[in-house]
């Protein structure tokens, strides 16, 4: 194995663990819900079509899309995410396969999905260009495709941008997430592989913390990113207080009247064909 290819497993085992962290399926439950049907709509998924969901966690989107009646294949670097999943998908009796796989190396053969998903996931992989290669390549000719991502404008990119100081210097060649919800950076990594892609700004109304402080101490307990930035600063409580504040702030500054238990996330939906040869 080449020292590149030693990195790049080591980077990949080092997200496995931090989205293992914490409870994520709860930010989905809770948080987010809403946008796995969104994105299962643009994506025009229909019964009996095969669809993959990249990066699905505990199938925020897989989910839907199944009780869509499509035939779903949820996929995540994190299997341990399943165990939430199951368990929901068995409540909203629908079935679906859970399979463990890379969003930049994907165990499939091209073309074998009608349509390709992924909300808030595949932006998470650390080279774009190689999981948007693999996400193309996967969809037939003619496939649909939608991917919802975090803008780094709106307050997830400004919370990232937050936790920046307090976290560990990334490796080389990795990319920030958040720019995923850019329209130029996603036509450039589809390039002509897709057409007729649409992209537009969105926001999603979150109300489910009481205030500030409540977000920032739910996000410590449960989001993987999160949970790891405040373990490289364990121990120095000054980083600490100051990250504390920070989260705080930022909360703050998108609720409405500063102490409203509602907030504006925005985010970008893409969605294109996959163009034929």
């Amino acid at each position: 194995m080449t020292e590149a290819a030693e990195l790049d497993r080591a980077l990949k085992s080092k997200h496995r663990v931090m989205w293992g962290l914490g409870n994520y399926p709860a930010v989905a439950m809770e948080v987010i819900p809403e946008l796995g049907p969104v994105v299962a709509a643009a994506g025009g998924v229909r019964a009996g079509d095969r669809v993959l969901d990249i990066a699905a966690g505990s199938g925020n989107v897989a989910i839907p899309a199944a009780a869509l009646g499509a035939q779903v294949v949820a996929t995540d670097l994190t299997p341990e995410l399943f165990d939430a999943g199951r368990k929901m998908a068995a409540d909203a009796d629908v079935e679906l396969e859970w399979r463990e796989a890379d969003a930049e190396d994907l165990p499939f053969e091209d073309g074998e999905f009608d349509v390709v998903l992924s909300c808030v996931g595949v932006m998470f992989a650390p080279h774009h260009q190689r999981a948007a290669g693999e996400l193309v390549r996967v969809c037939k000719e003619g496939g649909r495709i939608a991917v919802l991502s975090w803008t780094p404008t709106g307050f997830i990119g400004e919370m990232f941008k937050a936790m920046k100081p307090y976290a560990p210097a990334p490796p080389p060649g990795s990319q920030p997430p958040p720019l995923w919800g850019e329209e130029s950076h996603v036509r450039e990594l589809f390039g002509d592989r897709v057409r007729d892609l649409t992209a537009r700004r969105e926001v999603l109304q979150v109300s489910r913390f009481r205030d500030p402080e409540d977000f920032r101490d739910f996000f410590k307990e449960n989001y993987g990113p999160t949970i790891a930035v405040y373990r490289n600063i364990a121990g120095d409580d000054a980083k600490v207080e100051a990250l504390d504040r920070d989260l705080v702030d930022l909360a703050r500054r998108y609720s409405a009247g500063g102490n409203s238990p509602s907030m504006d996330w925005e985010y970008l939906l893409v969605t294109g064909v996959r163009s034929t040869s």
